[in-house]
């Protein structure tokens, strides 16, 4: 079962990751229906040390539709940019809130509020993991294909944060994965080491390699995501050099299959990792991922608070 808190996509059993998804479809097909408002009186805190948009909105319309409420908390507006620690912050914000939402730089830092806080936490975006972007992308591979088992997706560029929870993500599923990244820019090994292991269990493949266009050999799925994290900017002008190669665009779209989809978890830069004519075009589905990303946000935060309320109505002071 899923635990307290969500941090990564590789600490959810495989038939969990199945169920969040199905929820998250149910949740989408009721949208327009009499709203349930299982959260009715709930908090939801939102610790951002990044910029969001996706991320951010799509947890506050979620909370609101499901009948609560979300605070939005700037790590520069809160007594932690003063140095009050983590341990006594979340401790104080557990007394408060229902749930917790953080978005950070350092992946040991979400770690340590899911260690310190006793409400749910829930890893909004580290530089390792975006766990809930790749969960709601699940939903809209399985919208357009009908299946998730058996589905090739190819990534194309750098193997960031996306790139690791993608991996998770298919190993989960039963996916197969091949992402072509260039010398240096890989997702990271220790991911991939226990997605392999997942994959084994479950059907999946997971391949890596340097050549976009074997990577897109019958693709089902084409993906691909900023060159330059928040956090990189520095490192731009390298960047941009050596993942030029990857660029998603037409000519290396004829290597896919013809329905191919295209994803992209935006925000996008067209004209350095994917051409405009391809972001914008027939195959593209990066309006349906941001869409879907209020479906996911919503049945995790039903999973997460809602199994969590039953625990803590005795004990909140």
């Amino acid at each position: 079962m899923i635990g307290k808190d969500l941090l990564t996509v590789g600490e959810i059993p495989a038939a969990d990751v199945i169920r969040l998804v199905k929820a998250a479809a149910a949740l989408k097909t009721r949208r327009t229906r009499t709203a349930r408002q299982p959260l009715l009186g709930m908090s939801l805190g939102l610790l951002f040390e990044k910029p969001s948009t996706r991320t951010r909105v799509s947890f506050e319309a979620g909370m609101n539709q499901l009948g609560g409420q979300s605070l939005f908390l700037s790590a520069s507006d809160i007594q932690l940019c003063r140095g009050e620690s983590i341990a006594d912050t979340a401790r104080v914000l557990s007394r408060y809130l229902d749930g917790l939402v953080v978005r950070t730089y350092d992946h040991a830092t979400v770690e340590e509020w899911a260690r310190q806080a006793t409400i749910p936490v829930i890893n909004g975006l580290t530089d390792l993991h975006h766990p809930c972007q790749a969960l709601s992308d699940l939903l809209t591979i399985l919208e357009r294909i009908g299946k998730l088992k058996g589905v090739k997706m190819a990534y194309l560029g750098d193997g960031n944060n996306v790139a690791n929870s993608l991996v998770e993500s298919a190993a989960k599923t039963g996916m197969r994965i091949h992402l072509a990244c260039p010398q240096g820019y890989d997702p990271d090994p220790r991911i991939m080491d226990l997605a392999r292991e997942e994959a084994r269990r479950t059907g999946g493949t997971i391949e890596i390699g340097r050549d976009p266009q074997i990577a897109m050999k019958d693709a089902d799925v084409v993906y691909t995501d900023v060159w330059t994290s928040m956090g990189q900017e520095r490192e731009e002008a390298r960047r941009l050099k050596a993942l030029a190669p990857y660029q998603l665009n037409e000519r290396l779209m004829r290597a896919a299959k013809a329905n191919a989809i295209v994803m992209h978890c935006l925000p996008a830069h067209r004209g350095q990792e994917i051409s405009a004519a391809v972001l914008d075009g027939p195959q593209s589905v990066v309006l349906d991922q941001a869409e879907n990303r209020l479906h996911m946000q919503k049945a995790i935060l039903i999973e997460l608070l809602g199994k969590a309320t039953g625990n803590r109505r005795g004990t909140r002071a």
